[in-house]
């Protein structure tokens, strides 16, 4: 489906628009699978060929058109995840079926080594490859640190906004004793206020620009399995751009972040007013931090780092000279 058909489908009412949203997407998916996948060589499925129903493309490619089929997941999204907004559209989601296109891949690529445990009970032919930026040529900028305001960033889905919740409580008490301003970027406002909080409509074309305005950023979690599942996306962003970041120590994140170091992992609302005390009155450590936060992304969570992972991966995929001469 498409960005708009994905906006329909979370928003809450609506109903008619989501079931042509769908339609169309069905309509759109079926004529790839059809009439476009059979002249290649392999295909890649990142997440699900489509996000309601059961894994009826994938087994057309795998199954009837025999195609070597590259599955790449980067959520454990086989746990049942159902949106306040859509609950009807969950019952159709089919979590169900992450198991069954491991199965049928010819290589599965996950994000952590979670996701990849879980691969590895369907599927021996398991590549973990983190969630990766391009610090060349998209976040190749460094935050200065330098505002006289500073400012305590999130970015995130509307479906991560109740991790953000979670630290109400903290920004509150910070700002009996801080000069702050909170920024969320976000396809969503916040439910909450504070004496000082800005939102912006997340957009690509001015995802940089926007989140460079951003001293500190915060990646709040619950320790669950779904968290678990998480690849440390919006960390990676911070860091990539040497913003500090401040992040609950659930999954990945107490692998991206070395706390002290280019980071803080926080557990209790105790640990995290300490930790954003400390980045509020220091602009010389929160630089200090962001830049050991880009060294550690630029060798572990680039592009550039894994591109010649990556393009093994896809080479392996790609027919022998014998089978392309007969």
């Amino acid at each position: 489906m498409n960005e708009h058909a994905w906006q329909v489908l979370y928003r809450k009412g609506s109903l008619l628009q989501k079931i042509w949203a769908v339609f169309r997407g069905f309509v759109a998916r079926m004529w790839v699978v059809l009439f476009v996948a059979p002249r290649c060589r392999f295909v890649f499925v990142h997440r699900e060929a489509t996000p309601l129903g059961p894994p009826i493309f994938e087994w057309i490619l795998a199954r009837v058109l025999g195609k070597k089929l590259i599955y790449d997941f980067d959520d454990a999204i086989w746990i049942p995840a159902i949106s306040a907004h859509n609950k009807i559209a969950s019952l159709f989601k089919c979590f169900w079926k992450t198991k069954y296109i491991c199965r049928w891949a010819t290589t599965v690529v996950a994000g952590n080594a979670y996701l990849a445990g879980f691969a590895q009970k369907y599927n021996e032919q398991v590549v973990q490859l983190p969630t990766c930026v391009d610090t060349v040529s998209r976040f190749n900028q460094l935050q200065p640190q330098d505002a006289p305001i500073p400012i305590i960033g999130w970015t995130g889905s509307h479906s991560t906004l109740q991790y953000l919740n979670r630290l109400l409580p903290v920004f509150q008490q910070l700002e009996k004793q801080f000069e702050f301003e909170l920024l969320v970027i976000c396809d969503r406002p916040p439910s909450f206020g504070l004496n000082r909080l800005r939102y912006l409509p997340w957009r690509e074309v001015t995802e940089i620009c926007d989140l460079l305005q951003v001293n500190i950023g915060v990646m709040p979690l619950d320790a669950d399995a779904w968290s678990e599942g998480k690849c440390g996306f919006k960390i990676i962003q911070y860091l990539s751009l040497g913003i500090s970041a401040v992040a609950s120590p659930v999954g990945v994140n107490k692998q991206i972040i070395n706390h002290g170091v280019s980071g803080y992992l926080c557990h209790g609302e105790q640990e995290w007013f300490d930790a954003l005390a400390i980045l509020l009155q220091d602009a010389n450590l929160r630089r200090q931090l962001g830049a050991a936060g880009r060294r550690k992304i630029q060798a572990e969570y680039s592009i550039q780092a894994h591109t010649a992972t990556f393009l093994s991966l896809l080479a392996a995929h790609q027919p022998t000279a014998a089978h392309r001469e007969s």
